[in-house]
């Protein structure tokens, strides 16, 4: 079955992606709210369907995928509407008006296996491949700096500013011409014809490479502009996609030095030849191809996260009167949950399934294992290892040298220590004792490890407790210094022997256990919880 689109929206721009879809034998719905513009279409197009429903769209099964072209503020909400309806879409730009929302749509398209491509224009233009081709074919060699310029009078926008409405279109050339993303951003603009929308600005971007990129953007110019240029080593590429003739050329100009001083080098320019084909007619194909093949769209999803990612930069170096800005980046999928008042030092292992909360820190090359629970204002220094659900309680450092084994609970401010005899005058980096807490041991409350010891398995320390030595399994330890009184259960219950040495249970659970010189040892296998194998 061939695709089959419906276009929302069909204004300024809208009504061009009517006339393209149609050409191309793919349209079957427009949908506008403007009752007299569907009066018109429907003379002009008779034999497509006109509605001013959105939701009647979405419930059209015959429809595959919409093509909106709504106000800008719009576009977030009839995006994740037909998403959630089934239907592949293809946005105008910008994809919406903040990254975190343009970001959920991305993900949810990703879930539902939907088609998502954004409308950065140029991408399609065959000027601006035949100026990729060259720039990756060496034919300008190094590139040094890329500007553009898109004014024009009018277009004037309420819902967004200038950058938003006209600079998604130059930053996507950008990205791709240099298959980067910039690391600093700096925007300074003017309010002229509303106090809270910026009509003219002026970005500059820094990239990674060394490559500065600078975009300026006006609906107040006295004539239509839209030029970019790329600045290489060896050559010099125009694009005016204005020009009616020589849309694309190169300038071999140089630079020589006389006297140590530099002298240009002018030559004539180079008219480069390309395919001509409407930009927009190449967009809406390569659109209806992704529907038939299921291929990813050039400008999908992602592409149009990397462009948000710089607007929103380019919008807070506005707000904060020019000052530079790094684009956000993607947030990296983690199986794991850190509150955002957290600071994970890179690089560390932090198991599926953990939990890091407010105004902890885990730093570099530490290990955490699954389902771990690490509560308020936990430091966790570098190389401490924890492994399997280990519960670490509020206001504690667990400092380099210590170990906790599986199931290990660490109670409310209790302390570890890893220097035995510390000077603050004197760095003893290099005498960290280890400390190991043996699996399922319990760390009662502002009870004091001192460092070097090693705590059984399932042992228990008791509130505000010193351990200064190794601490047998099973055992149950109080006091300052600590000292043995009895026996703990898996289960966190006490054990009842009848003498020094033989056989007890425990008194909530019933398991028998064999005692023999302060050692002692269940009597066949048990899971944590108490319950016999």
């Amino acid at each position: 079955m061939e695709p089959s689109v419906a276009v929302i929206g069909c204004g300024q721009w809208g009504k061009n992606l009517v006339r393209n879809f149609s050409a191309l034998g793919a349209l079957r719905v427009i949908c506008d709210t403007d009752h007299a513009k569907l009066a018109a279409f429907k003379e002009q197009y008779p034999r497509v369907g006109t509605t001013s429903s959105y939701q009647e769209v979405l419930l059209d099964p015959a429809v595959q995928a919409v093509v909106i072209a709504t106000p800008a503020a719009a576009h977030s909400e009839h995006v994740r509407a037909a998403i959630e309806a089934g239907k592949d879409v293809f946005v105008e730009k910008p994809l919406a008006l903040s990254l975190s929302k343009g970001r959920v749509l991305v993900a949810l398209a990703e879930k539902n296996n939907r088609i998502l491509m954004v409308g950065h224009l140029l991408r399609y233009h065959p000027g601006i491949q035949k100026l990729k081709e060259l720039v990756d074919d060496g034919h300008l060699g190094k590139i040094q700096y890329v500007y553009s310029n898109r004014l024009n009078l009018g277009m004037f926008r309420t819902e967004e500013n200038i950058l938003w409405s006209f600079a998604p279109h130059d930053i996507s050339v950008m990205l791709h011409l240099l298959e980067e993303r910039p690391c600093r951003v700096q925007a300074q603009g003017g309010n002229y014809l509303h106090p809270e929308r910026a009509d003219v600005t002026v970005t500059t971007l820094q990239f990674p490479s060394g490559v500065t990129g600078h975009i300026f953007v006006s609906w107040l110019h006295p004539y239509k502009e839209q030029k970019l240029v790329v600045v290489g080593d060896r050559g010099m590429a125009v694009f005016d996609d204005v020009a009616k003739e020589r849309k694309l050329t190169i300038y071999r100009h140089g630079v020589e030095w006389k006297g140590r001083v530099p002298v240009p080098r002018r030559e004539d320019a180079e008219d480069v030849p390309f395919a001509v084909e409407e930009p927009l007619r190449a967009e809406c194909s390569h659109f209806l191809n992704c529907l038939a093949t299921r291929e990813r769209p050039w400008t999908d999803g992602a592409e149009g996260l990397a462009v948000l990612e710089v607007l929103e930069a380019c919008e807070q170096s506005l707000d904060g009167k020019g000052e530079a800005r790094p684009p956000a980046q993607e947030p990296v999928k983690r199986p794991y949950f850190a509150h955002e008042t957290a600071v994970i030092d890179q690089p560390c292992e932090i198991g599926e399934g953990t939990k890091i909360w407010h105004f902890s820190h885990v730093m570099k090359n530490s290990r955490i294992g699954k389902r771990c629970n690490i509560g308020q204002n936990v430091v966790i220094s570098p190389d401490v290892i924890l492994g399997n659900n280990v519960k670490v309680q509020n206001n504690i450092s667990i400092y380099t040298g210590v170990i906790l084994e599986d199931d290990v609970f660490c109670g409310p401010s209790m302390v570890f220590t890893n220097v035995i005899n510390p000077r603050s005058h004197i760095i003893r980096r290099d005498e960290y004792m280890r400390t190991l807490v043996k699996t399922g041991a319990s760390l009662g409350a502002n009870c004091t490890i001192v460092c070097g010891v090693s705590i059984g398995q399932y042992a228990f320390i008791g509130a505000g407790a010193v351990v200064v030595k190794d601490v047998p399994d099973f055992a149950l330890l109080v006091g300052n210094p600590g000292r043995v009184i009895g026996w703990m259960c898996m289960c966190g219950n006490r054990i009842d022997f009848e003498g020094d040495n033989g056989t007890g249970s425990c008194r909530a659970c019933k398991h028998a256990y064999l005692k023999v010189d302060q050692v002692v040892r269940p009597i066949g296998e048990m899971e944590p919880s108490g319950a016999t194998r």
